[in-house]
C-alpha cells in the first residue's frame, strides 16, 4: 500500500486576503448567471471591483484566487476586471 502525505491528501490552506477583507464591508458573488454560466463578482458597496467568468475546466479554488488577485488590482492600482461586458464599440453613439 502506497503511503501519502497528509499534507497531500488535504492539500494547503488557501488564503484569499484581499476577499476577507472585502467582505467586511462589501461583498462577493459566485454562481450561475444566465446566459454566461458561471461568474464570480466583487463589489465594495460603491463600485464593482471585479467581474470574472470562469473558465472552461476551471476549478472553484483557482476561479475564487484569480478574483482575489483581482480585488487587489482594483485596490492598489485602481484597474477594475470585467470579463462579462463586452467592450463599447467606439463606433457606435
Amino acid at each position: 500500500m502506497k503511503k501519502t502525505n497528509k499534507k497531500e491528501k488535504t492539500g494547503a490552506a488557501l488564503s484569499l486576503r484581499h476577499i476577507s477583507e472585502l467582505i467586511a464591508y462589501g461583498e462577493i458573488t459566485v454562481g450561475e448567471k444566465v446566459p454566461m454560466a458561471c461568474i464570480a463578482t466583487a463589489h465594495d458597496g460603491h463600485n464593482s471591483l471585479a467581474m470574472l467568468k470562469r473558465r472552461n475546466g476551471e476549478s472553484l479554488i483557482k476561479l475564487l484566487t484569480r478574483l482575489d488577485e483581482a480585488i487587489a488590482k482594483a485596490n492598489k492600482e485602481g484597474v477594475f476586471t470585467d470579463e462579462i461586458n463586452s467592450p463599447l464599440d467606439s463606433t457606435r453613439r
